[in-house]
């Protein structure tokens, strides 16, 4: 009994298999990362949710125009080839797994084009957000974050009349009942760049799933696609989650601050630690559906037709009057 495939499967296929075999240590270091390191841990997640996407979007993935473009396409795998052996050669981790990204993106338009690039840019958009970026940008971002948080938990504590001092990132508290000063340090775990790498990915599939569908959605080109108001909400949303999760994460530690005056510094750590943080991502996520909730009812009164005009008797009247007065057609 021979299995017979269809002569359009065979390129996908072989192409699919290559990538693997190209990329499997990249991809093995990758998802071990991702096991290990809680700031990314999301990422375990995200071939799942790709593969939900690619699945329920089979439909519209079957039926849109395919036009290839084998020289971009080609370019573009040309180009994630030698950022593999450029980051292979240099030991630059971010460099291999980026190349990835831009090899798949080259695959899909030498393959079957811009449109349907189009159609997978989210799947390739969770990917890139799922690469852990190079450690000397990681600290560029995590230390200000951290600054910005001890400097919010100061205010809050001020604001209780707590007497507090505070040496960068180091926040030094008395205790009630105590006769020694006590540390708070706001580490690069609760700088907040966690929840802001979470929130961020969270948000993309968020948008991505409430975006609006209706009649008139799927066509034009990429200029008519940016003035619609599902372009420009998911924009809001993902943009949103930058401020939303370092403001909640400021928060955190503040309330951290609060409660270590009036409880020493144990709640720091342990279980209140831990839940606090939770808390943290819970009142995040609702931030980011309400927001799109108020989004989803503006775009919902700005869709809304204006009512008909209301009859009247007068205008009833003359609308009478002129039938009355039109000639009858004998035939």
């Amino acid at each position: 009994m021979t299995v017979s495939i269809r002569p359009q499967l065979w390129k996908p296929m072989a192409l699919a298999a290559a990538i693997m075999f190209v990329y499997a240590t990249v991809l093995v270091k990758l998802g071990g990362q991702w096991w290990v390191d809680e700031n990314y841990s999301h990422g375990l997640l995200i071939p799942f949710i790709i593969g939900y996407i690619l699945w329920s979007e089979r439909e519209r993935l079957e039926a849109a125009t395919k036009r290839p473009r084998l020289l971009w396409g080609g370019v573009l795998v040309v180009g994630a080839l030698l950022m593999l052996w450029a980051g292979t050669a240099g030991a630059e981790l971010f460099m291999q797994r980026t190349s990835l990204v831009v090899m798949l993106a080259g695959v899909t338009i030498y393959l079957w084009g811009w449109h349907i690039l189009r159609l997978a840019l989210v799947p390739l958009l969770l990917l890139a957000l799922a690469i852990p970026i190079p450690a000397i940008i990681f600290n560029q971002i995590a230390f200000p974050l951290q600054l910005f948080a001890s400097r919010c938990a100061v205010w809050a504590m001020r604001a209780f009349d707590i007497p507090v001092l505070r040496q960068g990132n180091i926040i030094e508290l008395m205790p009630l009942n105590s006769s020694v000063t006590k540390k708070l340090e706001v580490v690069e775990a609760c700088s907040g760049i966690r929840s802001l790498m979470t929130l961020l990915t969270l948000a993309v599939v968020f948008a991505y799933f409430t975006h609006p569908r209706g009649r008139g959605q799927q066509g034009g080109g990429l200029r008519a696609s940016l003035k619609r108001y599902g372009t420009w909400r998911s924009a809001i949303l993902v943009l949103s989650a930058v401020p939303i999760a370092i403001i909640t994460n400021a928060g955190r530690v503040s309330g951290t601050g609060i409660l270590a005056r009036y409880y020493g510094t144990e709640v720091a750590d342990g279980f209140f630690h831990e839940f606090s943080g939770w808390v943290v991502y819970i009142a995040a996520f609702l931030l980011l559906f309400a927001l799109g909730w108020v989004l989803d009812k503006f775009g919902a009164r700005k869709k809304q037709p204006p009512p008909p005009p209301r009859k009247t008797a007068r205008t009833e009247e003359a609308a009478t009057e002129a039938v009355s007065h039109q000639p009858s057609t004998v035939s």
